[in-house]
């Protein structure tokens, strides 16, 4: 696989009421070139899975709107870019929204137990794009099946090249949509709607790992 040649492909994808963003710029948040840096982004994680391989492949159901759709990657927000480029050792990864930097409470739990595992480990969604509400773009929707089943390409791609030693389905959704295309997963909880304990705990059996406090001042966040 190409990393340039994928993210292109990502591009031209498109939904209604969904926020491709790889190719749309929002805006209130966005300038004229944030698609561009999100497109860089991805494709330095990318290459970088590419050519150092990684231990697990984790899975979530899609972008939200405080995290993925601002920075283009799965589980992550502007918090954490530092944290995701040293995950798999990429050059430092660049915020593409003006404004001040927007957490969500997600990532800041997936985030602290990527810290504790310390094994490369690549992140993304069934659904790779951030679905909302017709008219309402800052709110986050559960994709359709239609949806999922038009971005399956692009998710065996990823597995094929990267060839994971593991698949780990954060939530419900995630499990039960790649069941739906036939792929077997390790399952853990989504930290989010007060699965935040059994997520930690789940993250911490499979990797036999010790428990990690996560900041109480993260984990008000939305």
């Amino acid at each position: 696989m190409k990393a340039a040649a994928f993210v292109q492909e990502l591009a031209s994808y498109r939904f209604e009421n969904a926020f491709n963003p790889y190719a749309d710029a929002c805006p209130d948040f966005d300038t004229d070139e944030s698609p561009a840096i999100r497109r860089r982004n991805l494709e330095a994680v990318l290459d970088a899975a590419i050519d150092r391989g990684v231990h697990s492949f984790w899975i979530a159901r899609d972008l939200g709107y405080r995290g993925g759709r601002r920075t283009g990657l799965a589980l992550t927000d502007e918090l954490h870019l530092d944290w995701h480029a040293d995950l798999l050792g990429t050059e430092p990864l660049r915020r593409a929204t003006k404004g001040p930097p927007v957490a969500e409470r997600t990532a800041s739990v997936v985030w602290q137990m990527l810290k504790s595992i310390e094994q490369p480990i690549f992140l993304w969604n069934v659904f790779p794009f951030h679905p909302h509400a017709a008219g309402e773009p800052m709110t986050n929707r559960c994709h359709t099946r239609s949806e999922r089943l038009a971005c399956k390409p692009l998710l065996e791609a990823l597995i094929d090249a990267l060839r994971p030693k593991h698949l780990v389905a954060i939530g419900r959704d995630a499990q039960s949509a790649l069941a739906d295309l036939e792929l077997s997963a390790t399952a853990v909880r989504h930290p989010s709607y007060g699965g935040q304990n059994e997520f930690i705990d789940a993250v911490e059996t499979f990797y036999s790992i010790r428990r990690q406090p996560v900041a109480q001042a993260q984990l008000h966040l939305l």
